[in-house]
């Protein structure tokens, strides 16, 4: 029993937070990169191009089990159209951090519940009722949660901790048009997200193979991606050269932690738990983003940090609660009935 709890209520959340932590640093590095010249469209491509290559082998144990269905049209076509999202979802998201900054794709991220919350009740994986208290929960956890992180985006206040002289908050760049610009393409970003979530879900009932799924994953992202480089950069091959810098560093680190094990452990947990449970984690981001900024940049910390932190942590374990009860629930309704079978 102890062993079950912690395979699915403790590993995923630590699984998902650690992936949090990892997400912001990959973009903060694939900011420097791109600061020294580097395409974020052959970024793409190499990057998930690697994550293909490493979890190649992943398709011969699968196709050689004899516990997975087979590999059909019909799962073929979702991950095509799961690429076609993710190819999307990228080229939007790092156009939007290179016109500002990996804190300001921390703070939209934010959006991620609201559309995962309401795309998941039009596709029925979530179940809305003002008469259950999970349901309250869920809902009412969920806008805390985007209304805390808007407090870390929105509002400063006074300093607590004053390390920078010099620090620039997310409110004084809003007036940069860039800035402006960057912000809309983060947001379609984010909604592509919540869509990269149901379908992965969907395929993940059908085809429970982490690894391979994500393997062709990978593989159709750095495709169609490679196609639209061919129409953004033209006949000029400099770009897909890569010097031994920060940019390969960049793409090494964002192939492997980021396109590899990031996408296979949010595809493990969103089989395991489902969508809403996996876009609840992308509010913590920013207070992730605004902690390692103080830790590792010497940024200072406003009062504003602090309480929107706090707000978002209080709504992230009021969804939490309702998920919880919510599967108890069905865990008793279950139990019932199979004692009523046995009755009669």
């Amino acid at each position: 029993m102890a062993g079950k709890y912690f395979q699915t209520e403790v590993l995923p959340v630590t699984a998902l937070v650690i992936m949090e932590c990892a997400n912001v640093g990959l973009n903060t590095l694939f900011k420097a990169a791109t600061l020294q010249g580097m395409s974020f469209h052959v970024f793409i491509v190499y990057s998930y191009g690697l994550a293909a290559l490493l979890l190649l082998p992943s398709l011969f144990c699968s196709f050689r089990s004899r516990t997975l269905p087979p590999m059909n049209f019909s799962i073929l076509y979702k991950i095509v159209i799961l690429g076609l999202i993710g190819c999307c979802s990228n080229i939007m998201g790092y156009t939007g951090i290179n016109y500002s900054s990996p804190t300001l794709a921390s703070a939209i991220s934010n959006l991620t519940p609201a559309f995962t919350f309401l795309l998941a009740v039009i596709f029925r994986m979530e179940s809305v009722s003002f008469k259950r208290t999970s349901s309250v929960a869920k809902m009412f956890g969920t806008v805390v949660s985007i209304g805390g992180a808007f407090i870390v985006t929105l509002y400063n206040g006074p300093v607590v901790i004053d390390t920078s002289a010099h620090s620039i908050s997310l409110r004084s760049q809003s007036t940069n048009p860039n800035w402006i610009l960057g912000a809309a393409f983060l947001a379609v970003e984010y909604f592509c997200v919540p869509l990269w979530y149901i379908v992965q879900t969907q395929i993940m009932r059908e085809y429970p193979a982490e690894f391979t799924v994500v393997c062709f994953y990978s593989l159709g992202v750095s495709f169609w991606t490679g196609i639209v480089t061919l129409f953004t950069e033209g006949s000029d091959l400099g770009v897909w050269k890569i010097k031994p810098n920060i940019a390969l560093v960049s793409i090494v680190c964002s192939g492997f932690f980021g396109s590899c094990i990031n996408n296979t452990i949010h595809t493990w947990a969103l089989r395991i738990k489902g969508p809403l449970f996996v876009a609840m984690f992308k509010p913590l981001s920013i207070a992730i983003a605004v902690a390692m900024g103080v830790i590792f940049l010497r940024d200072s910390l406003y009062i504003g940090s602090l309480i929107g932190a706090t707000v978002i942590t209080i709504g992230f374990y009021t969804v939490m609660w309702g998920k919880a009860k919510e599967v108890a629930l069905v865990e008793d309704d279950n139990k019932g009935n199979h004692e009523d079978d046995q009755r009669s």
